[in-house]
């Protein structure tokens, strides 16, 4: 509804609305105004940029193009004086009398001014003649020169361009050897004056005072049009653009727009490698000059620019007359939109853009008045979200707590039970008991490392082409033996099927499944079989077990989920291995499926995708099994800060015939080792001490202080992923507690057996 006003009221908003339409014409007249006007400045200012750095790269392909062809001519200059040393070594010695060489060399002199000297070696390295113009032929000296550089380059890679030398410190010089292609042939050596090599830099021109200059391998100038620099061995190794243009690999002209040359003036640079010898060419022009053009066509451009922004103006002050009146209602209707009356609309009827602005705004108060309306909606199901995810997270501890203090009741129990007298069968027999509650405790401590590596995404699958019956066939061997305790038929189906997939995991999957049917069937079959789905492989496990109600199909891959007996039958098991098997699925993108009657049994199913079998493949060799010994005299260091896992770890490994070094940290264990008269063999060490050391930190301490690379590895009660990481980063193995003696063995035996091969392949080349 329209408001009823009086005409005094009237008068009044109609002031109002002319002085706030005054206030509104000055600022979009402006804003019109500094909008255009930066439009032009940007376009303005974008091209002189654009203009300056493509002034610049001409510049820069200008100048690269100069010093590589610079480069390249100095480089045919020295390829001039290989191909002629190169004519000089073509018959032996023995085939040409000494005024022969001598004339010839005369001759080569001649033809390349730049050479000073030649030097004839045979082919033991004795100089047979020496020509120079500065000396005195020596003909026939015998003088040895078979350990010198020259000599051996020659000798070795045909061709020797040996460092540049500066005579008196002064005039540049190298040297270069040829070796002929025969037997007996010798080399040819050639002292080269580099004052030639000013000729190509003196005719390079760039710009009016741009300059051209090289350098050697280590920096100093060899060639510059001021011939003095050179004669005075100027280092230009602390030019920045020339470190730049060392430390560079790719071997590319590079552009350094603000480096500074030897007299301190900026310059633009660009340099060309003289690749033979890893010399650099430079080519160097004055900023000042170089950028004369750009400054020229800055002018030129600002002046046009000034004009543009004048026109800008009167265009600005034109536009926000026609636009400040829906502007105003644009601005009203959103302040109140902003206030939160969403029931506002705004009505503009302009045909043009700001039409289309005020459906905006309207379709934006609808969505708004949406988005308040279902907020509390969607807040609560959030709430109960989390609520639930807490829940399931207490649900875990707990579960994960009942099962660890069960074996751990029951090892209480069984301690009780030693510590009165019984018979030797009735101590067996509860021995038997106390091992299967540890079994029970490590396999709940593996199940939990394993589900935290798989929520913390620590483990990388390794996907690889293999064929599914070496799965099946290591699947079959593992659990045929628990099936037959059973009572239960076990039959793995044969198939050649190649498949991609992670083999460990896969076979973890299958390991899991199967197991899971034999533990919750009673009577029966359990049967794994394959089928063909696609390009898809699908890994069928069945049992006739109790079966899955289907209700229940999606609970059991959570954590400590445990399917009942109808009987009432408490079933062994974590609770575990569907989560495991269901993170693992998912990690490796293999569908999983449950099919499942209650009281006629199950179905579990995996999708693996095919692959063409290879057209050849070799069985591997199976390695021999070794029996696990102790070598005699082999010594261990354990470091832990508890007393009862030292007595309990230092007591296993001597009944296993080791000698053994205990120690709380590495202090006490240096003591132990200085005390026991000899190195220790190996080093296992808990991750985490006392004083806030890592095992990781003591071992490394206890290597430098011995001089020894002592093999060693970690055992750790923490199953925090990036302990694993850590200790793989710095090549340690880690066993996590509690250990199997079993696989606490093997891995002593496997690291000092290592240790033990490469000592004897050390023995073995210091005799040889």
């Amino acid at each position: 509804m329209k408001p009823v006003v009086n005409r005094s009221g009237a008068a009044a908003n109609d002031s109002d609305r002319l002085g706030r339409r005054g206030r509104l014409f000055r600022k979009y007249a402006a804003m019109f105004v500094a909008v255009m006007s930066l439009a032009l400045a940007i376009n303005g200012l974008s091209d002189i940029w654009f203009s300056y750095q493509e002034q610049r790269a001409l510049l820069i392909r200008i100048q690269r193009g100069q010093a590589e062809a610079a480069a390249e001519k100095i480089t045919q200059f020295l390829k001039e004086i290989e191909g002629q040393l190169a004519w000089a070594t073509q018959l032996p010695w023995s085939l040409r009398t000494v005024d022969e060489w001598r004339f010839d060399a005369v001759r080569l002199m001649r033809r390349v001014p730049a050479i000073t000297e030649i030097t004839q070696l045979d082919a033991n390295g004795r100089e047979q003649y020496q020509v120079s113009r500065q000396a005195p032929d020596v003909v026939g000296s015998q003088t040895d020169y078979s350990k010198s550089q020259a000599f051996i380059g020659a000798m070795k890679n045909g061709v020797y361009l040996g460092p540049v030398d500066f005579v008196r410190e002064s005039e540049p010089y190298m040297t270069i050897a040829v070796a002929g292609e025969g037997r007996g042939t010798g080399v040819i050596v050639a002292r080269v004056n580099l004052k030639f090599i000013w000729d190509v830099v003196s005719r390079i021109r760039v710009g009016k005072q741009g300059r051209a200059y090289v350098i050697d391998a280590k920096d100093r100038l060899i060639a510059d049009p001021d011939i003095s620099m050179v004669l005075r061995n100027t280092d230009l190794s602390h030019l920045e653009h020339v470190q730049a243009a060392r430390a560079s690999v790719s071997g590319d002209a590079i552009q350094y727009p603000y480096a500074h040359d030897i007299k301190g003036h900026r310059v633009l640079s660009a340099y060309a490698v003289v690749a033979p010898v890893n010399w650099l060419l430079f080519v160097e022009l004055p900023i000042a000059e170089a950028y004369a053009p750009v400054y020229a066509s800055i002018k030129r451009s600002g002046i046009l620019l000034l004009a543009l922004l004048a026109l800008a103006a009167l265009a600005g002050v034109l536009l926000a007359h026609r636009i400040v009146v829906p502007i105003r209602s644009l601005h009203r209707s959103a302040e109140r939109i902003a206030r939160g009356d969403l029931t506002q609309r705004i009505s503009i009827s302009t045909g043009d853009e700001l039409e289309v602005l005020g459906e905006q705004f309207n379709e934006m108060a609808a969505r708004l008045q949406d988005f308040y309306a279902t907020l509390e909606r969607k807040v609560e199901e959030r709430t109960r979200e989390l609520e639930v995810a807490n829940q399931a997270k207490s649900r875990f501890l707990a579960a994960a707590s009942h099962d660890l203090r069960q074996p751990l009741h029951a090892l209480g129990l069984f301690v009780a039970q030693l510590q009165g007298r019984m018979a030797a069968a009735e101590r067996k027999q509860l021995i038997g008991r106390i091992d299967a509650a540890l079994s029970a405790m490590n396999e709940l401590f593996n199940a939990l490392l394993d589900i935290s590596k798989l929520d913390a995404g620590v483990l990388t699958p390794n996907i690889t082409s293999f064929p599914i019956e070496q799965l099946l066939k290591r699947v079959e061997t593992t659990l045929a033996g628990a099936a037959r305790e059973k009572g239960l038929s076990f039959r793995v189906i044969p198939n050649t099927t190649w498949v991609r997939s992670d083999f460990i995991l896969l076979e973890r999957i299958v390991l899991n499944l199967a197991s899971n049917a034999l533990r919750y069937t009673s009577k029966g079959r359990v049967l794994i079989g394959c089928r063909f789905r696609g390009d898809r492989l699908r890994l069928e496990v069945w049992d006739t077990g109790i079966g899955v109600p289907q209700d229940q199909q999606k609970n059991i891959f959570g954590e400590f989920y445990r399917l009942g007996d109808p009987s009432g039958e408490r079933r062994a098991g974590l609770g575990l291995g569907l989560a495991i098997v269901d993170r693992l699925c998912r990690l490796l993108d293999h569908p999983i499926h449950v099919d499942s009657i209650v009281g006629k049994g199950s179905c579990f199913s995996v999708s693996v995708p095919r692959v063409a079998a290879p057209a050849e493949v070799k069985e591997p060799e199976s390695a021999p099994v070794r029996a696990l010994r102790a070598p005699s005299g082999k010594v261990v260091a354990v470091i832990d800060d508890d007393p009862l896992v030292l007595e309990g770890m230092g007591g296993l490994l001597r009944s296993w015939g080791y000698r053994v070094v205990t120690a709380e940290n590495d202090n006490a264990a240096l003591a132990g080792h200085i005390g026991h008269g000899a190195a220790p063999d190996l080093i296992i060490s808990d991750y985490r001490l006392l004083g806030g050391k890592t095992g990781i930190e003591v071992i490394t301490r206890l290597r430098a202080k011995l001089g020894v690379d002592v093999p060693a590895f970690l055992v750790s009660g923490d199953i925090n992923p990036t302990l694993l990481h850590e200790a793989r980063v710095n090549g340690f193995h880690m066993l996590h507690k509690p250990v199997k003696p079993m696989a606490l063995r093997a891995l002593v035996t496997q690291l000092l057996k290592k240790q033990a091969d490469r000592d004897l392949i050390k023995g073995t080349e210091r005799t040889h």
